[in-house]
């Protein structure tokens, strides 16, 4: 999707976000600088602002200087460029959730929240003081290996779940009976 043009309202307040003009990448970003600071980017807009030698001034000089609302972040948001329930992503290391559109792929920032990501502050554990004064307990290490198994569960299934849609899945077993997936249907068009 493409940069929205249109007035959009806060997805976390509901306000007239403003429209700022960020001349060095020639986009606009959505902020809602009268009421809770929040900021929506578009699909991939958020990738010019994500490192901390990136160029916010613009950003930077409609919040400077005011006090926003506190809004409530555990409620699900809307998503103002295409009207789609947003999901909660956690940001690993950052401490963060910022709200993402799975449909449009816009995100939403919370006051402060860019800054958190600029900075690449982490929250830090128990675990890493541990593992940066070199203790490593057998506590330590189970939970690593519990959260790496994790993240390697999820990506497995998401690989399943991939194959199965464009090559299809066997009822049972691997001489099951197999039905169609995406690249079936294409051939069948194509043919």
């Amino acid at each position: 999707m493409t940069d929205t043009y249109k007035t959009i309202s806060c997805p976390a307040c509901g306000k007239v976000m403003k429209k700022i003009f960020i001349p060095s990448v020639g986009i606009n970003i959505d902020i809602c600088s009268e009421s809770c600071g929040g900021m929506f980017f578009d699909n991939k807009e958020l990738r010019q602002f994500n490192k901390a030698s990136d160029d916010v001034s613009e950003i930077k000089k409609v919040l400077d200087g005011k006090s926003f609302i506190s809004v409530d972040e555990s409620q699900t948001r809307i998503c103002p460029a295409c009207g789609k329930p947003m999901v909660k992503t956690s940001i690993k290391g950052l401490g963060i959730q910022i709200d993402t559109c799975y449909t449009c792929g816009g995100v939403f920032l919370d006051n402060g929240e860019l800054d958190v990501i600029r900075q690449g502050v982490r929250k830090t554990t128990v675990n890493d003081l541990k593992i940066q004064n070199g203790i490593l307990d057998e506590n330590t290490v189970k939970t690593f290996y519990k959260e790496f198994q994790q993240e390697e569960a999820v990506n497995n299934r998401s690989n399943e779940i991939i194959g199965e849609f464009l090559f299809g899945y066997r009822s049972s077993g691997f001489w099951g009976r197999r039905s169609p997936g995406l690249l079936d249907f294409l051939f069948m068009v194509l043919r």
